[in-house]
C-alpha cells in the first residue's frame, strides 16, 4: 500500500498567508525524508481557508524542494479550465518534474466558487465529465474538434508527449455521487474516494468499486485497485488523551467553516468536546493513537471488499504545527509499514534470535573466551 497526504489546504483566517502556504510547502518536504509517496495539493478561489488557487504552480515549487514523492493535482476544477489549456500545464509539469506529476480531476468542491465563474452547480459534473472526455483524447494524442457553451476547440492537438510513459497518472474524485466511479470506469483511470470515512463514504466504497468495474468492462478498460486512493483524516500522538489536546487548537474553528461549505461536513458540534464525543460515536476521524490508525485502514480494507492502493491523510489544521509533524512522524513510524510487508522481517529475525534460549549469547561468550585463551597461550609461548 502507499501513503500520502490530501492537501486542501486548511488554514483558518486571521494568519499570514505568505507563511501558510511555506508551512504546507515544509510540510510536503518533510513527508518526502519520512518516506510517503504522494501529495495531491487542491484548487480552490473563495472562503478564505483553502487559499491554494493553482496547484500547478504550488506542485512546481515543492518539486523543486523535493527529490522523490510524487505530487498531483487534489484536485483540478475541470469546469474552471479550458481543457487544453491544463492538458498542456499538466505535460509541462510532467517534463519539469521528470515524471513526478498526477492529475486530479473533479466538478469542483465549492460552489461559491463556481457561483463566482458563473457555473451553476447543477452543471459541475456534466462539464467535469465533458472537458474529462476532451482532456483524455488530447493526452492520448489526438487530434480534436469539439464545440459547446462554454469551451471550443478546432483541430487541437498536444505539441509535447507527457514525460511519463504512455502518461502520468490521472485520477477522479469520488464523494457520495456516481460520476466519478464512471468517469473512472469509461477512461480507465483512478479514483479517489474523498469521503472514504465518513459513514455514508464507507458504505459506498463497495459499490463504487463494482460500479468503476462494470463501467470499464462496458469501455474495454480493466478497473485497477491499485489505482485507488482512499481519503480519510487523523490526528495521531502517543495517548488517546494527548491526541485529544492536541485538536484543542483548531478543531472547532475547522468545524465552523466546514458546516458551511458541504452538508453533513465532518467534525460536527458547537465546542471541542462537543464535536469530539461526535466523532467517536461516527468514527469519521482516527483521532488518537497509531493503533487507532491501523485499525481504520484495516476496517476500509474490509469495506472495500477486495483493497485499493494507496490511503491518503486529509490534511488539516487541527493540531498546532510541532504536534501535526509529530503525527504524521507517528503515521510513518509505526502505520505504514504495518502496510508494505516491512514489519514481519524484522520480527521473524527478531524472535530466531531472541527465541534461540540464549544459543547465540552463549556462542558469543564461548568466542570471547576462546579469544582469551588463545592469547594467553600466545603470550605464554612467547617466554
Amino acid at each position: 500500500m502507499r501513503f500520502g497526504t490530501f492537501m486542501a489546504p486548511f488554514h483558518p483566517v486571521g494568519q499570514n498567508p505568505t507563511l501558510a502556504l511555506e508551512r504546507d510547502l515544509e510540510l510536503i518536504v518533510h513527508l518526502d525524508r519520512l518516506g510517503f509517496d504522494e501529495a495531491w495539493v487542491g484548487e480552490h478561489h473563495s472562503a478564505g481557508y483553502e487559499i491554494i488557487a493553482s496547484p500547478e504552480v504550488f506542485i512546481g515549487v515543492a518539486a523543486e524542494r523535493t527529490r522523490h514523492i510524487l505530487l498531483g493535482t487534489g484536485v483540478s476544477s475541470l469546469p474552471y479550465h479550458h481543457p487544453l489549456m491544463l492538458a498542456d500545464r499538466m505535460i509541462l509539469l510532467d517534463h519539469l518534474t521528470r515524471g513526478r506529476v498526477m492529475l486530479g480531476v473533479g466538478p469542483g468542491q465549492l460552489t461559491s466558487d463556481s457561483h463566482m465563474l458563473g457555473i451553476p452547480a447543477d452543471l459541475q459534473r456534466p462539464r467535469m465529465e465533458e472537458a474529462l472526455d476532451v482532456m483524455m483524447a488530447l493526452l492520448r494524442g489526438e487530434t480534436v474538434t469539439y464545440e459547446c457553451e462554454w469551451f471550443t476547440l478546432r483541430d487541437a492537438r498536444l505539441q509535447l508527449r507527457p514525460y511519463s510513459d504512455p502518461c502520468f497518472d490521472i485520477a477522479v474524485a469520488a464523494s457520495f455521487s456516481p460520476t466519478g466511479a464512471r468517469a473512472a470506469g469509461k477512461h480507465g483511470i483512478g479514483m479517489l474516494s474523498v469521503a472514504a470515512t465518513a459513514k455514508q463514504g464507507m458504505d459506498l466504497l463497495a459499490h463504487h468499486w463494482d460500479l468503476w468495474e462494470e463501467i470499464a468492462t462496458d469501455h474495454g478498460n480493466v478497473a485497477d485497485r491499485s489505482k485507488w486512493r482512499l481519503v480519510g483524516p487523523m490526528h495521531l500522538a502517543e495517548t488517546l488523551e494527548q491526541a485529544e489536546r492536541d485538536v484543542e487548537h483548531g478543531l472547532a474553528q475547522f468545524s465552523r467553516y466546514f458546516t458551511h461549505v458541504l452538508p453533513g461536513g465532518p467534525a460536527q458540534g458547537n465546542t471541542v468536546e462537543e464535536i469530539l464525543e461526535n466523532n467517536r460515536a461516527q468514527n469519521f476521524a482516527v483521532i488518537g493513537t497509531p493503533d487507532d490508525a491501523i485499525a481504520k485502514i484495516e476496517e476500509l480494507l474490509e469495506s472495500s471488499n477486495g483493497g485499493f492502493g494507496a490511503f491518503l491523510l486529509f490534511d488539516h489544521d487541527w493540531a498546532n504545527p510541532e504536534a501535526k509533524l509529530h503525527s504524521y512522524e507517528l503515521f510513518a513510524q509505526y502505520v505504514m509499514p504495518r502496510f508494505q510487508g516491512q514489519l514481519e522481517p524484522l520480527d521473524a529475525s527478531c524472535a530466531w534470535v531472541t527465541g534461540s534460549g540464549g544459543e547465540f549469547v552463549g556462542r558469543a561468550a564461548n568466542a570471547i573466551a576462546k579469544a582469551i585463551e588463545d592469547h594467553a597461550a600466545e603470550k605464554s609461548t612467547q617466554q
